[in-house]
């Protein structure tokens, strides 16, 4: 999925500015939207890489012109809707139109803390041996899918050299169109800046998460 949400590389976004002793909120409609994203991740209806997936297929400029809680919140419509659990009408207008659907889970408010604490461990018993090691060289795939990836568009077709294993976790490009979690192996791939960016560049290196699908071996000298 090459979505507007896949910035890195790209020109003219201007710098990030930090703001100083920055609150978690700015409003309480975010701390709401927070909220309600967990409770309804809760449920069980849909998974992490489903709700990212979700976010990155917004429309570019509905994306880039959103505050990160109002990605958030577009991001929950859309899978509030996809799955039957409202309709637009009804996330609209705040008013239940139709009967409720039954959902596997609810998340109560004494759980909340305890879940958040406890956290969703992707790392997953491995389903065969690794095929990289750290030190091996390796290329990324070109890869354009139209469905989720974590493989950074600006990585891609690029040459790199593993610099840590991470052991198995859940594949999202499998995750995230409901197939199962299909747990891959997960490697740092440490590319030289001037191998992404060109002569150009000012930067040194960039490490990237890759999941072995996204690699093959390199044996260029």
């Amino acid at each position: 999925m090459n979505g507007a949400q896949d910035l890195g590389g790209m020109q003219s976004f201007g710098p990030v500015v930090s703001e100083t002793d920055e609150p978690y909120f700015h409003a309480d409609w975010e701390r709401h939207a927070l909220a309600l994203t967990i409770a309804m991740g809760s449920t069980g209806r849909w998974n992490i890489d489903m709700s990212r997936a979700a976010r990155e297929s917004l429309p570019p400029a509905q994306y880039l012109s959103s505050s990160y809680y109002q990605i958030w919140f577009a991001g929950l419509r859309k899978l509030l809707i996809d799955t039957g659990l409202a309709t637009s009408s009804e996330i609209d207008s705040g008013v239940l139109q139709q009967p409720a659907a039954a959902v596997p889970r609810v998340l109560a408010a004494d759980q909340v803390n305890p879940m958040l604490f406890r956290g969703s461990p992707a790392s997953r018993p491995a389903p065969s041996p690794a095929r990289f090691a750290v030190g091996d060289m390796v290329r990324t795939l070109t890869l354009n899918p139209t469905t989720h990836t974590r493989l950074p568009r600006y990585c891609r077709g690029k040459r790199g050299q593993i610099v840590a294993v991470h052991g198995a976790h859940v594949f999202p490009d499998s995750n995230a169109l409901g197939r199962g979690e299909d747990p891959r192996w997960l490697y740092t791939v440490r590319f030289d800046a001037i191998e992404l960016w060109g002569k150009d560049t000012t930067a040194a290196a960039v490490c990237a998460d890759c999941w072995e699908p996204y690699l093959e071996a390199d044996g260029a000298a």
